[in-house]
């Protein structure tokens, strides 16, 4: 054995404590980066002397020749990462549907002073008004302004609601170019992971980095990982190139494979069309990571859940007939336009059967009508977009058909007629009252309302314990990295006084010793 020994023992632990300590400076230093993953030095005894073989020495058992850093490692933990993105995932899935829903009960705005409702109230309370006093022009002027004040109400929902429906639309083609974006990054870190490790290297921050854009990609719709080594002189802990797939299905579509990257759109691209409408979603179409033809998803094999999944369900998505469009905003306009057109047409029907003021005992004039139609129009275009008091009307309020017969100036039963339409059961409403069916409509917008903040605090809670969870194993804690900065320094000094020791001794035998009787 040399006599040297020792100071290389003792150089070997100078290094390796030196080695965790530059760590443990790099946590204390990432304590606060978003998605950091401490680390920690695997040290590792070297090889006892003597080693093996037939040239070894006879005497008794190994002499210990100090430690190495084996490698630096992260410390992460798989599975729970895994259950971090699945309740990311659905909670990307009920944040969107609460925002989605918010927006809707933010324009319905009910029940308040100004809402819909309250503009029907006073509209039937003006009618009531004008049966007792038909032949008045200010009671006249009345009901004409508030029938407009209802139509108003009515336009502004249907816009309102419009205007979400495609800043959804938008949304959703900007999350697709994001997710499109975040796939292209994942696959150039597996790229550049594939070039470090099989030369014997952990890219940890290069693995944070991925892990960071797999959590984001989690929001959006669910995912699935597998780890492939990258061959060569990789470590036994070198984590490999990752594969990104979603089951759609039941089928697993690869969205990502080694430097490899697949695209999504929306098909079609959620645009306005030619009739100032907001497209439905067909279906998704994939260009696969292999080179081979798209893949085209219809409407039935839309995402199971995500961020994605949410915008789309509000936005609205193809049902499959003609031109059809079911989702969240899709459903409330159609039932709002129901509600519209059920209300004018009846109102226009009793409207069209009474007489106006004499001389004239106007007569057969619709009181609403479409904004590009005047006069005797038919309701039968009418929706809450374009619903409107007729110009012929607006322009005379002598038209309102308060009578029953032409020439009783003083006969206001029709216009009583037209206040009890609020409580006429109207078959295109499924036999409800203008009134319940809103009420309907606001309840059940409500309910669901309810269920998605539900939903998003339960999904937030659970996140939230995953989230804890996965920090507890690989977050920074500054007490503990304060704790091994004291261990690895008087580990350090330690090794720094054996070689004192050691240059000690041999001064001693080389200065200190000579020959016996000189």
């Amino acid at each position: 054995m040399s006599t040297f020994m020792g100071l290389e023992t003792s150089k070997r632990g100078l290094f390796t404590q030196q080695s965790a300590l530059y760590t443990t400076g790099h946590n204390i230093s990432n304590a606060n980066t978003l998605g950091y993953s401490r680390q920690r030095v695997n040290m590792q005894a070297t090889a006892g002397f003597p080693g093996t073989g037939q040239s070894v020495g006879t005497m008794p058992g190994f002499i210990g020749t100090g430690v190495e850093a084996g490698s630096i490692q992260r410390i992460r933990d798989g599975f729970v990462d895994q259950q971090y993105r699945q309740e990311n995932n659905k909670l990307g899935y009920w944040e969107s549907q609460t925002k989605a829903i918010s927006q809707m009960e933010d324009v319905l705005n009910e029940p308040s002073e100004y809402g819909l409702q309250k503009s029907l109230s006073e509209f039937w309370q003006s009618l009531q008004d004008l049966a007792v006093n038909p032949e008045n022009g200010g009671a006249r002027s009345v009901v004409v302004q508030r029938g407009q004040a209802v139509a108003d109400s009515f336009n502004y929902m249907h816009k309102s609601l419009t205007e979400i429906q495609t800043n959804l639309g938008k949304e959703i083609d900007v999350s697709t170019v994001q997710v499109n974006s975040i796939l292209k990054q994942i696959s150039e870190l597996n790229n550049q992971i594939q070039k470090v490790e099989p030369n014997g290297y952990l890219p940890n921050d290069l693995y944070d980095a991925r892990d960071a854009l797999l959590d984001e990609l989690s929001g959006y719709f669910p995912i699935e990982t597998e780890s492939k080594p990258s061959g060569g002189r990789a470590l036994a802990v070198a984590e490999g190139s990752v594969t990104v797939s979603m089951k759609i299905n039941g089928e697993s579509v690869v969205l990502v494979e080694g430097r490899q990257a697949a695209t999504l759109e929306t098909n079609p691209k959620p645009l306005v069309g030619e009739d100032k409408s907001n497209l439905p979603i067909t279906g998704i179409t994939i260009s696969p990571v292999s080179g081979e033809d798209s893949i085209p998803l219809g409407h039935t094999d839309l995402l199971n859940s995500g961020k994605l999944k949410s915008m789309m369900n509000a936005y609205g998505t193809a049902d499959g007939g003609a031109g059809g469009a079911k989702g969240l905003y899709p459903d409330m306009i159609t039932k709002i336009n129901d509600m519209a057109k059920a209300f004018a047409e009846k109102f226009n029907e009793i409207h069209r059967g009474g007489s106006g003021l004499p001389p004239e005992n106007e007569s057969g004039i619709n009181f609403f009508s479409p904004w590009d139609e005047t006069n005797v129009a038919t309701s039968s275009t009418l929706t809450a977009g374009n619903i409107k008091v007729n110009d012929y009307i607006l322009a005379d309020s002598s038209r309102l058909a308060a009578s029953t017969v032409p020439n009783e100036e003083g006969n206001g039963k029709n216009a009583k007629r037209l206040g009890e339409v609020q409580f006429d059961a109207l078959d295109s409403l499924d036999g409800a009252t203008i009134q319940t069916y809103f009420q309907g409509v606001i309840g059940q917008l409500g309910v669901d309302g309810q269920q998605a903040e539900r939903m998003t605090f339960n999904t937030e809670t659970l996140k939230g314990a995953v989230e804890q969870r996965r920090a507890s194993i690989s977050s920074v804690s500054l007490d503990e990295e304060m704790t091994n900065m004291i261990k690895f320094q008087q580990a350090y000094n330690a090794s720094a006084r054996m070689i004192t020791v050691v240059d000690e001794i041999l001064d001693k035998i080389i200065n200190g010793m000579g020959r016996v009787g000189m």
